[in-house]
């Protein structure tokens, strides 16, 4: 990447506190967290691969959900676990520039996959009888695809405006990783191009995947309400349960730092919520997917035997 008329070399990441004792204690929590990400993600992925019973497009879009959070969660977690135990809070600016790109191509993926999940969700619902010809395998991997695609091209551009900005603002990021707010901060000059990126991150990333997103939700809620017996519209709306949960949660924590006023934002609050969508959201999805999920416990509980 070519570099900007700058003097950085290196940033320096604030992390979350200064407290030796605080960060070893955060150290010990997202450890924690990360480890019951990869277990959980990992068995998740062995299930689905091993059982034949979930051999079906839904659990593929799981299982790549899942892949996505492991890469997504080892983007940040292990310079975090770094940066609490140890005196050096330095990233160079490669170092920098390349967590930038792969955590926003992973997140902007991510955006991309659940809507593809939601479109799934309304093809299983709408026909039930003809779902696997629905969704056959070659257009799973279709979305699944296109969805890196668009997430990693689209980071690429921001990435690219992001790092060839003039860094003059000092080097101290006040943050846990490379983040966009924080970096256009340390920038001086153009930065009137910030509201654009802006618009251009959420139009392309979130406002697009969320509005397929409602589509498809428009369209299920539709489908439900042809269905006659209670029960059956029960039943049909707990298939997308886990995936509206999901949606919530991960749209809900970044489209509260990203889509408030400028003039709102702060940092500490900033923090907590970035935690909970890069390595929080992460651990809890093997959880949202399986847990009322009768196919995955009885799939869990033969492996085990």
């Amino acid at each position: 990447m070519e570099r900007s008329n700058h003097t950085v070399t290196e940033f320096i990441l604030v992390g979350f506190t200064t407290d030796p004792t605080m960060q070893l204690i955060l150290f010990v929590l997202f450890l924690g967290v990360y480890s019951l990400t990869l277990v959980g993600n990992t068995t998740l992925i062995a299930l689905i691969f091993n059982d034949s019973r979930l051999h079906t497009p839904m659990y593929f879009f799981i299982g790549n959900l899942s892949f996505l959070d492991l890469w997504y969660s080892s983007v940040y977690t292990p310079k975090i676990l770094l940066t609490c135990i140890s005196e050096d809070k330095s990233i160079s600016f490669a170092g920098c520039a390349a967590q930038f790109f792969f955590s926003g191509g992973l997140a902007y993926t991510e955006c991309y996959l659940l809507a593809a999940m939601a479109y799934d969700r309304y093809m299983a619902i709408s026909k039930p009888l003809l779902y696997a010809q629905a969704m056959p395998i070659k257009l799973c991997a279709f979305l699944v695809m296109s969805s890196y695609l668009g997430g990693f091209i689209n980071c690429s551009i921001i990435t690219k405006r992001i790092f060839t900005l003039n860094f003059c603002g000092g080097n101290i990021i006040d943050d846990f990783f490379c983040d966009l707010l924080p970096l256009v901060k340390l920038a001086c000059g153009k930065k009137h191009d910030y509201q654009a990126l802006m618009y251009f991150l959420l139009a392309s990333n979130v406002i697009t995947p969320t509005v397929l997103i409602l589509a498809s939700y428009l369209f299920i809620i539709a489908t439900i309400l042809r269905i006659r017996s209670t029960q059956g519209r029960l039943k049909a709306f707990s298939t997308c349960s886990s995936h509206l949960l999901s949606v919530t949660l991960y749209y809900g924590s970044i489209l509260y730092i990203y889509a408030r006023p400028r003039s709102n934002h702060s940092m500490n609050t900033d923090k907590i919520m970035s935690t909970f969508y890069t390595v929080v959201f992460p651990m809890l999805n093997p959880m949202i997917y399986s847990l009322r999920n009768k196919d995955v416990k009885e799939a869990l509980n033969k492996m085990f035997k």
